[in-house]
């Protein structure tokens, strides 16, 4: 598993410090426990005693990394540590007897002192081994959810893919269906559809490059496709867009002010006779970027008080998807008037 450079640093400079820390205090309890000894015999004793325990913890260091034992093999660990232990008992009083065998008194203090060193060795060596396991347990932990977060977020963003991709063809197809009826009667205006179609289609693979855009990107994207929709609909549709000078650069998820301006037109000007007007009204609220769309609608005829097209549910949950909320797409029909508001929190944005 990875690890981050300055979590591994921190951890190596905390264990040699551990070391070091166990040093100096077998020195100072060495001394002590013997005043008439010279201080270079506890210094000696002191690291011999201490590195030779380090290079015997090494085989069980280096197999907790690769094999973490469940609850029920935690006996595998303490048997590792008895025979550690049993190891270095042999190790350190042959050394220390060759090394210090000639002060006078020490051969003996060494025999006394073995269960004393066992017990502290043992102890040591559990610590060693536990903090190695609640380590690498963390590091396994924490690598896991980033894979999780890695792949949560692959998943998101195939789904707003799969959201905004489901969104084309139905514009696309009504498009085509247009120019199609255009040619013999109309065919300038067919060429000059064809040739908006392209410019909007063309804009569309660019923006499928890039998550977030400044509501006035998105305004200049939306004038595309009203363009089309103006010559599908001649004079019956007209659009009224309104927006805050303060608000031009505050940022909103790419493409989505098309659905919710199609789902207003199809509501408004399928089940309807007559000229209508789509107002796109865009406003700052504090830190957030309030977008209003407005259509008159037959009560008698439309279903759009309802609100369950599949542009406004795909918006929606696109929201849901980025920010994590379900509250920020809200409807109202009054007045024969069905409105659409949409809020796009910019702290959240600026983080992303």
């Amino acid at each position: 598993m990875s690890r981050s450079p300055l979590s591994v640093s921190r951890f190596r400079t905390i264990f040699f410090g551990f070391w070091l820390s166990v040093i100096i205090d077998g020195v100072f309890v060495l001394h002590w426990y013997e005043p008439g000894w010279d201080l270079s015999v506890a210094v000696i004793d002191s690291i011999i005693s201490c590195v030779v325990l380090f290079i015997f913890c090494l085989p069980l260091m280096t197999t907790l990394r690769y094999y973490t034992p469940k609850q029920k093999n935690y006996v595998n660990v303490f048997i590792w540590c008895v025979f550690i232990i049993a190891a270095w008992l042999i190790t350190i009083r042959w050394l220390l007897q060759l090394v210090l065998g000639n002060n006078e008194g020490y051969p003996e203090f060494l025999h006394r002192s073995l269960v004393v060193r066992a017990s502290i060795g043992f102890f040591l060596t559990g610590c060693i081994a536990l903090a190695f396991m609640i380590w690498y347990n963390w590091e396994e932990q924490r690598e896991n959810e980033t894979r999780k977060q890695d792949a949560e977020k692959f998943a998101k963003e195939a789904e707003l893919f799969k959201l905004r991709q489901q969104m084309q063809p139905h514009f696309l197809f009504n498009s085509l269906n247009s120019i199609n009826a255009l040619i013999g009667s109309r065919p300038e205006e067919a060429r000059k559809m064809v040739q908006q179609l392209s410019d909007f289609l063309r804009g569309t693979i660019k923006k499928e490059e890039t998550q977030w855009v400044s509501l006035k990107e998105e305004l200049q994207y939306l004038q595309l496709y009203l363009d089309i929709e103006r010559v599908r609909f001649g004079n019956r549709l007209s659009t009224l867009i309104e927006s805050e000078i303060t608000t031009d650069q505050m940022k909103l998820p790419a493409l989505l002010l098309q659905p919710l301006v199609e789902n207003a037109i199809k509501f408004g000007l399928y089940d309807t006779t007559g000229e209508i007007q789509i107002r796109v009204k865009a406003s700052a609220e504090g830190n957030t970027l309030a977008l209003k769309v407005e259509n008159p609608f037959d009560p008698e005829t439309s279903s759009s008080n309802q609100g369950t097209g599949f542009g406004l549910k795909s918006v929606q949950r696109r929201l849901y998807l980025l920010f994590g909320r379900n509250d920020l797409l809200a409807t109202e029909a009054k007045e024969n008037i069905f409105t659409t508001v949409v809020k796009i929190p910019q702290s959240v944005v600026q983080k992303q």
